[in-house]
């Protein structure tokens, strides 16, 4: 139902209007003049508000002026006597819908409300597909051709048209908000809100009002009422990133509302009910958690119906090729070169890297190697730079940056494994890809053919 206020100093309009357009199921409310109208705004949500342009201490397109700087999204359509119609075509131009001139007819005023309602659900209309384009597009972002990415786009397919929570596990930069926006997009719910919550950033005295919303006068400086993010997102999906980050407190007035499915503005006891669906993700041992009693286990199983875990790009090597290619592409275009290439060597390398960043870390490094490039099209060893401590050249190149023999490339990757893991043999050779035997004789190997 949507929410009018009429504005107008003459009780005998201001009565008509509300027992008409109460009676076409309209919810009506009505004040005397514009300040009044504007001590309602505070406390009430309103989509359209219709106002006489002739009324003392506060006309018309004064209203105007103030509710469009303060509830722009709130429509307003202009009353006026004939003698005043270049008034009412100033306040179009200050963002009046319409205006409408006394005397009027019943239907007369009806349809300019209604052409006005039909005009904003175009808008609408025409935002969620802007909206989910935009979400089809981060689909398109999960980039690979492994199996491991493969079994993680299936199981989008599986999930998405589902009404079934979804906990996404994965490092960090490995993609999980990409995953949460993937499956909105391919879901019943597309057309509707996908808000995302940083859990971490979340006050503990500030969770209830974040999340359910408070009503005017809850606390110190709660001038109006306000919608919380559950309110904001109903009927949509709501991405609780990080979900592990907060207190066994809050996980508690969480599993209530997941539970329950309402809230309670802050100040209220009047119970709201939403209808979102929920995703959250984590980059922590969840499990160990839940065992050492800092994650409810009780919420968690109802958020884990559909779980989903997005390897590392370590497990997954041979996207790292496919990746390049379309970071590649991607910062071409946006810094306007035309051409930028990497050679097989440093591919080699990239491969060979742990990634321990993941696919934002491999983007960042496409990225400054780009912008470290300027005019020239091959990117070379000088162009990159590593977020870690050790980068691929550190092992593969010699100090003036020249490649090595395939022999000394070998001997300094074994070496270089055996550094990274402290010496245990067993897990170096894990790393290495190879036999603990293979690496026992070629370490034999380098000690013969060592003069020293």
């Amino acid at each position: 139902m949507k929410n009018l206020l009429v504005v107008d100093d003459d009780y005998k309009m201001r009565s008509l209007l509300h027992e008409t357009l109460s009676d076409r199921g309209y919810n009506v409310d009505v004040s005397k003049n514009g300040k009044a109208a504007l001590k309602a705004l505070k406390s009430e949500k309103y989509d359209l508000v219709i106002s006489d342009l002739q009324m003392p201490k506060l006309n018309g397109i004064e209203l105007l002026e103030i509710v469009k700087k303060q509830y722009p999204d709130v429509g307003f359509i202009i009353l006026t006597g004939f003698g005043t119609i270049p008034l009412a075509v100033e306040s179009l131009q200050k963002g009046a819908a319409d205006f409408v001139t006394k005397p009027f007819s019943i239907p007369q005023i009806e349809s300019k409300i209604k052409r006005f309602f039909d005009f904003e659900g175009l808008k609408k209309e025409n935002k969620n597909l802007r909206h989910k384009l935009l979400q089809r597009e981060k689909f398109e972002k999960i980039v690979g051709t492994s199996k491991a990415i493969k079994d993680v786009l299936n199981k989008i397919i599986v999930v998405a048209d589902k009404e079934v929570p979804v906990f996404i596990q994965g490092e960090s930069g490995t993609g999980k908000e990409l995953v949460s926006l993937a499956i909105h997009a391919n879901s019943p719910r597309a057309n509707e809100p996908f808000l995302k919550i940083n859990c971490t950033a979340i006050p503990e005295t500030l969770f209830d009002s974040i999340l359910f919303g408070y009503e005017k006068g809850a606390f110190t400086g709660a001038n109006g009422r306000h919608k919380g993010i559950f309110e904001d997102a109903d009927r949509g999906t709501l991405l609780l990133d990080e979900i592990t980050e907060i207190s066994i407190a809050m996980q508690a007035k969480l599993l209530r509302v997941l539970q329950e499915g309402k809230i309670i503005r802050v100040g209220s006891t009047k119970e709201i009910p939403v209808d979102v669906r929920i995703i959250a993700t984590s980059n922590m041992n969840i499990y160990q958690l839940i065992k050492e009693r800092r994650f409810r286990s009780d919420l968690f199983y109802r958020l884990n119906v559909f779980p989903i875990t997005i390897p590392p790009l370590r497990s997954r090597i041979r996207d790292i090729n496919v990746l390049v290619e379309y970071f590649l592409k991607e910062f071409k275009e946006k810094y306007a070169y035309k051409e930028k290439r990497i050679n097989n060597a440093i591919r080699r390398n990239l491969m060979q890297y742990e990634w321990p960043g993941n696919v934002r870390e491999l983007k960042n490094l496409i990225e400054r190697a780009i912008l470290n490039s300027g005019e020239e099209v091959d990117l070379t060893y000088k162009h990159f730079s590593f977020d870690s401590y050790q980068s691929p050249s550190d092992i593969y190149c010699d100090p003036d940056g020249s490649l090595s023999t395939i022999t000394e490339m070998e001997k300094e990757l074994i070496y270089a494994a055996l550094r990274k893991t402290y010496n245990h043999r067993a897990r170096a050779a894990k790393i290495l890809g190879i036999t603990a035997r293979t690496l026992r004789n070629k370490l034999r190997q380098y000690k013969a053919n060592d003069p020293n």
